[in-house]
């Protein structure tokens, strides 16, 4: 953060102890609109005196800059000490132009992509007033029936935390009192994507040992470069939720890791204390969270009702408060607003600023380095002479493509599959056959006929699938994650029609495409793309654009493999051929076996890349020495293209069980037709460290296996030795 610029000791010494508390509570913005109509307004009916509204640090939930600019006006003219309220929201893959939801991100394996995305939300965000984002989302997942993986960028710690790392710095800048930057918070603090059964807020019972090896690595991640705020997560974390988990909240995140930023709960967090179980009193409830350190109460008011007397009682001390109200002017004075408190926001710029061209330039580029080719059996891409053209499918025409949490995105703002084809090839002759609904529930199949006649006259078809934005994101979990509704049966039928036909899958999740993969000759991911996902979809259907996605989450066979992740521990009854599906006294599923569909690390491309060659400059590492690593690539294919070099380690044998393969190090390059690169990485000791069964992290003298592919699929293999 920039150099103070305010005597925020001075100003804190001239509070009262009722405005040190008012810093401390974030409210919805609607308690802050003109309620002289409504006696019995949001305030009224939180339990909130209308007068205390005068003293609130925060808000949240507001529509734009005008409604930004009057509220922050209106306060400032109310509070006696002239501070303004910090503005926040969830911008989580963009603003008013949205680009593809972070678990496709996480797919491009592109931190130049996400940091293109990220600075691009924080101009149109700041231009509509919002000063800090609940962004990134670093939760690590294995569980595809988690409505909330469409968040996280996978199942690899190592991924998440550089793309985590990647959007603080990207949101935040140099100096984040300019007006083109916006405060980032880290969430959900901790293990929120280990709920149990996939289960949005439900429990969580992890080791210490599998929380820090895995769970922990992109939240640090994240603190390390610099973000400014943590949120802790809904869900209990082995018996205690995460807001008065001394041990996380204290213990860790601040003694052990030093965090000195802002702390704020999640929507009601420090309330459902009540409900957890905790406590059956709001006092203690407010107690324990401020005691664990909860700087900012979002949308409870144990705060304002009981902070007062638990100082008075000595169990909350008034020195803490203060330092906690530090932390919060500190972050406004670092934002500018003390000199800038709209920070020039405004409608007309957010006008300007928000859906430019520039803008859905970089959103539709994000949403094909996203897109990932899961299968292709020659059908990809479709010429640009094609003439009969039928897109069959729930999403052919559909703009319902941003994905959840899009913030002010609007979905008629989005460019449909239909309408990037159309302009991409205007001459063609373009069928749509809707088919059938995408809703689990809707089994009408009276568009099937309509769809197979199209399917029968086109030279290509293309199926427009997938699960509707509404089933992932925030509370919506799902046990069953294939293809909703009839869209299965629409597909073979129409694949029976003509099998020159290649599927567009439109998910906030890995689904289960055995029946589809099984039939189809081509397979295209598009996850939700964002505003800009119908023409990148136009330019990868038709080779303009050559697919460079790689699967950030395994894509299970069938639900009952979850959760199932690449980075898996060896067991003592391996299966002998992993290919196999029934294999007795073995570690095994009798039907599908172990593997997913897809793992983790896959995509295919219009061209073929060779790996040549991989050097080590060295196979033994000392403690304190490096291993220079070179692996050579070549495209042999006769398109240009790009390519993710991933590159994993095996410890062979430790004092714990070690994941069969982990990512260290990837790099994404380009190619042209012919063209080869050398890519290097360096291996260092601490990238060998894990957590041993008491819990320290260490690492251990012996043998290595190092490979570059993708998980489960070595290229080029080798050895070295720690000594």
């Amino acid at each position: 953060m920039k150099k103070q610029k305010t005597d925020i000791k001075a100003l804190i010494s001239q509070m009262t102890i009722d405005e040190k508390i008012g810093q401390l509570i974030q409210l919805n913005a609607n308690f802050f609109a003109d309620s002289s109509a409504d006696i019995t307004g949001p305030w009224e009916k939180l339990g909130i005196d209308k007068e205390a509204l005068k003293t609130i640090g925060s808000t949240l939930n507001f529509h734009g800059a005008d409604e930004m600019v009057a509220i922050q006006k209106k306060h400032l003219e109310e509070d006696r000490n002239k501070i303004p309220m910090l503005f926040m929201m969830d911008v989580i893959h963009g603003y008013r132009t949205i680009y593809p939801i972070p678990l496709a991100m996480g797919a491009s394996f592109d931190p130049e992509t996400v940091t293109e995305c990220s600075k691009m939300a924080a101009r149109e965000a700041s231009a509509g007033g919002i000063q800090v984002t609940f962004t990134p989302m670093v939760d690590y997942v294995r569980d595809a029936r988690w409505g909330r993986v469409m968040e996280t960028c996978g199942e690899d710690p190592y991924l998440n935390s550089v793309m985590g790392a990647t959007q603080v710095k990207a949101f935040q800048g140099d100096d984040l009192s300019d007006r083109d930057n916006l405060a980032t918070c880290v969430k959900h603090f901790a293990a929120y994507g280990g709920a149990e059964a996939g289960r949005d807020y439900n429990t969580v019972e992890i080791s210490e040992r599998l929380l820090r090896e895995y769970y922990l690595p992109a939240y640090k991640a994240c603190i390390d470069a610099g973000v400014t705020m943590l949120m802790p997560s809904f869900n209990t974390l082995n018996g205690v939720p995460s807001i008065a988990n001394k041990w996380l909240m204290k213990k860790v995140l601040k003694d052990e890791w030093g965090f000195e930023g802002v702390v704020i709960s999640d929507y009601n967090a420090v309330g459902e204390l009540l409900k957890h179980g905790m406590t059956d009193s709001t006092k203690d409830a407010a107690e324990m969270s401020f005691n664990c350190g909860c700087d900012i109460e979002m949308m409870s008011i144990t705060y304002y009702l009981h902070l007062k007397e638990l100082i008075a009682e000595g169990k909350v001390s008034e020195k803490a408060i203060d330092e906690a109200v530090e932390r919060i002017l500190t972050l406004k004075d670092a934002l500018g607003l003390f000199e800038d408190p709209t920070r020039g926001a405004s409608s007309e710029k957010e006008a300007a600023v928000c859906l430019t061209p520039e803008h859905r330039d970089i959103s539709r580029r994000a949403a094909e380095a996203c897109a990932v080719l899961l299968k292709n059996d020659g059908v990809l891409p479709f010429s640009e002479s094609t003439k009969k053209i039928a897109l069959i499918g729930p999403f052919a025409d559909s703009k319902e493509i941003k994905g959840f949490w899009a913030c002010c995105g609007k979905d008629d703002e989005c460019v449909s599959v239909y309408e990037g084809i159309k302009a991409l090839l205007p001459d063609a002759e373009i069928t749509v056959a809707r088919g059938c609904s995408a809703q689990w529930n809707e089994l009408d199949k009276d568009g099937f006929d309509e769809a197979v006649a199209a399917a029968k006259n086109a030279d290509a078809v293309i199926l427009c699938l997938g699960e509707p934005q509404k089933y992932s994101g925030e509370g919506n979990s799902r046990a069953d994650i294939g293809l909703p509704g009839v869209q299965n049966e629409l597909a073979a039928l129409c694949l029976e029609a003509n099998k020159n036909t290649a599927a567009l899958v439109f998910s906030g999740r890995p689904l289960t495409l055995c029946e589809l993969d099984a039939a189809c000759p081509a397979i295209l991911e598009m996850w939700f793309p964002g505003s800009e996902g119908g023409s990148a979809a136009a330019n990868l259907l038709f080779g303009k654009v050559n697919p460079s996605g790689k699967v950030s989450m395994s894509f299970p066979k069938a639900v009952g493999q979850c959760p199932i992740y690449y980075n898996h521990p060896s067991t003592g009854r391996p299966k002998r051929k992993p290919e196999d599906v029934h294999q007795p006294y073995a570690s095994n599923y009798i039907g599908c076996g172990n593997l997913p569909l897809y793992p983790f690390g896959h995509g295919l491309s219009y061209t073929e890349f060779t790996y040549e060659s991989m050097e080590l400059d060295t196979h033994e590492l000392t403690k304190d020495g490096k291993i220079t690593v070179k692996v050579t690539v070549k495209n042999t294919g006769d398109r240009a293209g790009k390519e993710v070099v991933q590159l994993y380690i095996h410890d062979l044998y430790a004092s714990a069980v070690r994941p069969i393969q982990q990512l260290v190090a990837f790099e994404k390059i380009s190619l042209s037709a012919g063209e080869t690169k050398t890519v290097t990485f360096e291996i260092s000791e601490p990238m060998l460290r894990f957590w041993d069964a008491e819990c320290k992290h260490i690492s251990e003298a012996g043998d290595f296996d190092l490979f570059v592919g993708y998980a489960d699929h070595p290229y080029i293999k080798d050895t070295f030795k720690l000594i």
